[in-house]
């Protein structure tokens, strides 16, 4: 049996023109914070190095949902049930991501949604929220309960489509105030929450002694000291109150929400807002098909399909789930969003195939807050706008409204 000779092993001395394709030198990070994001490539990354930020009891309020946080895990489960059904041979190399949001153009079907106490997370706040969403060309919703006023985050964010996030008071002339200082300052539209009557139990909060200003309980003092930076952010800045209500304030005093709240509102509440407020009106917190119409007839312009992130009545419906029958109802009259889980570009193409305009974002942009201030909102940004567009371009559709019901299947389990 004749067998043939391999060639022999030659070996030569590399020369530098084969040698230089494979020494491509990584961008210089020049801060501590810089270096943090570069390792984060999802929002998987970023949730697990802001743990390490920020005290125990900050990370359990922006983390945690109430009750047994069962609907905070149905909100999740939901979108990991999502197949996505590209077309084989309709990939697109460029697809726009654009959109528009409210009549007005979006970079991106993103609007980073209000959360209350956002300075625990960050020093910089609500200001370094409103500045990167400003740069990144979406909407941001500023809370009633936010640790930045009115004006000063309006400053902050000079050319960004700031949105005010209304919990309405017993007392109008309260709500009249937050109104008038958002027109001032030049705020698009106005966003009323629905499904707050009372504050969801968190019981992790309730376990921590949880309050604005923090109290230095055993524990929470315990938590801080693991974290002298953040402690010493917060002592030397402006002190942390709620600074949409004038200081000394009953409003601005923990633990009075539930009792200065209008804990009673109906569609009227919906038109008497729109007869104030000079622009858009968004509802947030539709929770039924119901809900959604009588939102709609009252005069919402937009529609938020929210449980609140899993914050408020535990067990509640799941937004995501609750798309495809709110949108043939009233997807015609009023745009509709959709929160609660959103932590993917996959996860906006989902909500998108099944109806929504956009979709709200909160504990995802609060992570990129504890890891790098307002360039870790931004790199929040841009993970999810990078992700949606790679999954355009493979599922085949060119631009934002080309993502259809055929795209998308919820799958059993």
């Amino acid at each position: 049996m004749s067998t043939t000779a391999l060639p022999t092993d030659r070996r030569q001395m590399p020369q530098w023109r084969d040698v230089a394709p494979f020494l491509k030198a990584r961008p210089v990070q020049r801060t501590a914070e810089q270096r943090r994001l570069a390792r984060c490539l999802s929002v998987d990354d970023l949730e697990r190095l802001a743990r390490r930020r920020v005290p125990a009891a900050v990370w359990d309020y922006v983390h945690g949902g109430s009750d047994g946080e069962l609907a905070l895990a149905r909100n999740r489960a939901a979108f990991d049930r999502v197949e996505l059904r590209p077309t084989a041979f309709g990939q697109v190399p460029e697809p726009t991501v654009a959109t528009t949001i409210l009549g007005r153009t979006a970079a991106a079907p993103v609007i980073l949604a209000p959360t209350g106490y956002t300075r625990l997370s960050h020093h910089t706040g609500e200001r370094a929220v409103a500045a990167a969403a400003a740069a990144a060309g979406v909407p941001y919703a500023l809370s009633t309960y936010a640790t930045t006023s009115i004006t000063d985050t309006a400053r902050a964010a000079p050319g960004g489509r700031n949105w005010f996030q209304l919990y309405l008071m017993k007392d109008r002339a309260v709500s009249l105030a937050h109104l008038a200082e958002a027109r001032q300052r030049g705020y698009e539209a106005i966003m009323l929450t629905i499904n707050t009557t009372v504050t969801g139990m968190k019981r992790q909060d309730k376990r921590n002694g949880f309050a604005v200003p923090p109290q230095l309980t055993a524990r929470t003092v315990a938590g801080m000291g693991r974290h002298p930076g953040w402690v010493a952010n917060i002592l030397t800045t402006e002190p942390l109150r709620f600074a949409t209500f004038p200081e000394g304030s009953t409003y601005a005093r923990w633990g009075m929400s539930n009792q200065l709240r209008e804990q009673a509102i109906r569609p009227a509440d919906i038109t008497w807002l729109k007869q104030q407020w000079e622009g858009p009106v968004v509802v947030k917190g539709v929770q039924s098909v119901a809900d959604a119409v009588e939102a709609v007839d009252a005069g919402a312009d937009a529609i938020v399909l929210s449980n609140h992130g899993g914050r408020q009545l535990d067990r509640a419906p799941v937004p995501l789930e609750l798309l495809p029958d709110v949108v043939p109802v009233v997807g015609d009259r009023a745009e509709v969003y959709v929160d609660s889980g959103v932590r993917s570009g996959g996860d906006i193409a989902a909500a998108i195939g099944l109806g929504a305009r956009g979709v709200m974002v909160g504990r995802a942009y609060l992570y990129g807050l504890m890891v790098g201030g307002q360039r870790g909102v931004t790199a929040t940004l841009d993970l999810l706008v990078d992700e949606l567009r790679r999954a355009m371009c493979l599922l085949g559709t060119p631009d934002v409204d080309s993502i259809g019901p055929g795209h998308v299947r919820l799958r059993a389990s």
